[in-house]
């Protein structure tokens, strides 16, 4: 059974219409299936989803990031690596089910993937928490990222989650250390780290796993600090004000490519993700091998260099970038250029008035 959200009403009374069309047993026994018909609401289907679909607003992209049907990392995990072998325990507490974790092979080469699992239903949901993460899950992602940096293996994480688990005992076990410990070790690997945000990208609990190297997000997928929900409850003390707080914590990914926080946007099928499963886990399998081959001339330190200017640029338009000169270490601050123009102007203003006010004097006398 298809799960349809609000906005969908037009494609559900026509995909059912479709399918008792296509049914041979009608009220009137056997009768011939009319194929011409058939083509022609597949059309108007396509066409509704196409024209629904590139005018979503924030909070319905919101609604399509959570869609129940919607591929989960474990299944991109199985369609684009080959002989993945899962690792458990934090070797600490326990295991924690809201994560997978383990090593596999994409174009013939190791990797380490961590994927964030919400479940596909209710018992597996209930299994796998929601896909939020216990500071045992974190530690675990610690442990095999330091293992796969030793080895200088690279680091792929699928995000999506609501956020970490805030329970009572998540907190007596240190779930803010080990977030913060997670970002941390994310931020010092010395090989590529890559992120796909492939539904919610949620508060810390998605931040601690992709603060990486190259973030990456899928269409109708969402990115923010907190959820719209969450937002309008703080500011306004009304969740009702979803859409407002969705619209100006700009958690698309098309507003977050804009401001420089993700790199790349993974283009979904019509209607979104859940609708073709395979077509979007080749376009996740391209992006990755894409991406990956980009670090391969790339040394460690120049890897590291690369994670650190990304992050410092955030928020500074040109930004803090490496430096040209190859002597040199390090960063350097490269002023925008509309900024150094407008400092250059306010320390010469004088002398640009002056010689403004001797133009205009001179064109005075000659046309007196």
């Amino acid at each position: 059974m298809k799960n349809y959200l609000e906005f969908e009403k037009e494609v559900k009374s026509l995909e059912e219409e479709m399918d008792t069309l296509k049914s041979p047993f009608g009220s009137e026994g056997i009768s011939e299936v009319d194929t011409k018909k058939i083509k022609n609401i597949q059309t108007e289907i396509n066409d509704s989803l196409k024209k629904t679909y590139a005018n979503l607003n924030s909070w319905q992209k919101t609604l399509v990031a959570r869609h129940e049907d919607r591929p989960r990392a474990n299944f991109y995990i199985n369609k684009i690596f080959s002989n993945f072998t899962i690792l458990s325990g934090d070797r600490y507490f326990g295991d924690d089910k809201s994560v997978t974790a383990g090593f596999g092979l994409i174009d013939n080469k190791s990797v380490l993937v961590i994927g964030q699992e919400k479940g596909e239903d209710l018992d597996s949901r209930i299994e796998r928490n929601f896909g939020m993460m216990k500071p045992e899950g974190y530690r675990k992602c610690i442990r095999l990222m330091q293992l796969a940096n030793r080895f200088q293996i690279p680091v792929i994480t699928f995000i999506d989650t609501p956020g970490a688990y805030p329970g009572i005992g998540a907190e007596q076990r240190g779930q803010a250390s080990a977030i913060a410990n997670s970002i941390e070790c994310c931020m010092s690997l010395n090989v590529p780290n890559i992120s796909i945000i492939i539904g919610e990208g949620g508060s810390g609990g998605a931040i601690a796993l992709a603060s990486s190297n190259k973030v990456i997000m899928l269409e109708n997928s969402i990115y923010s600090v907190i959820s719209p929900e969450g937002c309008a409850s703080i500011l306004w003390r009304d969740p009702s004000k979803s859409l407002e707080a969705a619209e100006a914590m700009k958690l698309t990914a098309k507003d977050l490519l804009s401001l420089g926080i993700i790199d790349e946007i993974i283009e979904e099928p019509i209607g979104g993700a859940h609708r073709d499963a395979e077509s979007i886990s080749e376009e996740v399998k391209h992006s990755l091998i894409k991406n990956l081959r980009f670090f391969n001339n790339l040394t460690k330190e120049e890897v590291y260099e690369h994670r650190k200017s990304k992050f410092l640029k955030i928020g500074r338009e040109k930004g803090f970038i490496k430096s040209s000169n190859l002597s040199s270490e390090g960063l350097g601050y490269k002023e925008p250029s509309l900024l150094r123009l407008k400092r250059h102007l306010l320390r010469q203003v004088y002398i640009y008035l002056g010689m403004a006010l001797v133009c205009l004097a001179t064109v005075i006398v000659l046309f007196n």
